[in-house]
């Protein structure tokens, strides 16, 4: 099964990852940044066709494409069980997302995992976005730096990393300890929940605490992948203090 990637970012860092691409289409009018990006796909022997730009608009929609859309094979997902085998215990830390259902924002927290060093993000099949060429696209390449595990039952996936040994904490905008007095560091899992309703009840349940963002400014709250890049990486600083 195959979809399409599109955006200059995106499409170099899938053929510099090595990643399964079917065809190349990019229009006539190239600058330097795509000629670079022709000449890695023809090293690798990836068929590259020109296109006028309308034809590129009707492969993919009403989006930014920048002069690009490769055709890729579907990003591969890997299972609950192959990502604790792929990483010890110590060192664990996964990102689960709750009913993130816009694209945008799920790229943008796939990066942020990627970024702070997360093995893995977990999110279930039902009631979540897909991953569409919009995610790969705000992801800006980087989902080849973290393993995606799509999962049937979350809460029964929270309960198995937990019996894993990870410690489970969910991103809770108006409850909770506060992020800075929190004890975060490896093994752990992050939770972040949807923009509208935040993390479900049950999830809540689920998980060993629940911690917040202190915020003395005006403004209330935070979109769920900036509040998610700044826990993760507050996860980050206490995990590197720890070890050293």
């Amino acid at each position: 099964m195959s979809q399409y990637l599109f955006g200059l970012n995106a499409v170099f860092e899938a053929l510099g990852q090595g990643r399964k691409v079917v065809a190349l289409y990019v229009e006539a009018q190239r600058n330097p940044r795509l000629e670079e990006i022709v000449a890695q796909a023809t090293e690798r022997h990836v068929a590259v066709k020109q296109c006028e730009r309308r034809q590129l608009d009707k492969m993919v929609g009403d989006v930014r494409h920048q002069g690009v859309v490769a055709q890729v094979k579907a990003q591969d997902f890997v299972s609950l069980a192959q990502l604790l085998a792929q990483s010890s215990q110590s060192e664990r830390f996964f990102l689960i997302l709750d009913g993130i259902t816009d694209p945008h924002n799920f790229g943008a927290l796939i990066r942020s995992a990627a970024a702070a060093g997360c093995q893995g993000v977990i999110f279930a099949k039902d009631r979540s976005c897909p991953v569409t060429g919009i995610v790969e696209k705000t992801a800006a390449g980087t989902l080849g730096y973290v393993q995606l595990c799509q999962v049937t039952n979350l809460g029964r996936a929270i309960e198995e990393l937990k019996k894993a040994g990870v410690w489970v904490y969910g991103l809770a905008g108006e409850e909770g300890q506060s992020l800075f007095e929190a004890p975060l560091s490896a093994p752990i899992a992050l939770v972040a929940g949807s923009e509208g309703r935040g993390i479900r009840p049950l999830i809540r349940k689920l998980c060993d605490g629940l911690i917040a963002i202190p915020m003395p400014g005006r403004v209330e709250s935070l979109n769920v992948s900036v509040a998610t890049g700044i826990a993760l990486f507050e996860v980050v600083r206490n995990h590197l203090k720890i070890k050293k």
